[in-house]
């Protein structure tokens, strides 16, 4: 999208994300939330999950996609960040989590859901 910054353009993207997923049933309780650890884009609930998502925006449907743009030191930041927010919002252990993934390329969107395990 010509005329926006990439803050601006990630804004956009998560908006859409936020929206697309609401569709879906998803409640979002948490956007960007910043730690030392790291950020995770969108915290929220699907069913009995609880949810840290990673929104990930490629112009075009370009070699591996807007998925596979999530490698192994990007997962291990969100998994560090997800524990440090059920510490501090002392979120019960037993409380189901998933990881996923929504993907923006071009027009298409693509949620993955359990798209990486905590390790």
């Amino acid at each position: 999208m010509a005329g926006y910054s990439n803050r601006e353009l990630g804004t956009k993207k998560e908006e859409l994300a936020v929206s697309y997923l609401e569709k879906q049933g998803f409640i979002v309780t948490e956007r960007n939330f910043r730690s030392r650890q790291g950020e995770i884009d969108i915290i929220g609930r699907d069913g009995e999950y609880l949810v840290f998502l990673e929104v990930k925006y490629r112009r075009t449907l370009s070699f591996d996609g807007a998925l596979a743009a999530v490698g192994s030191t990007k997962k291990q930041r969100i998994c560090r960040t997800a524990d440090y927010y059920r510490y501090i919002k002392r979120i019960p252990q037993q409380t189901p989590v998933r990881y996923d993934v929504l993907g923006i390329q071009g027009e298409e969107i693509s949620w993955v859901k359990n798209a990486f395990f905590h390790r």
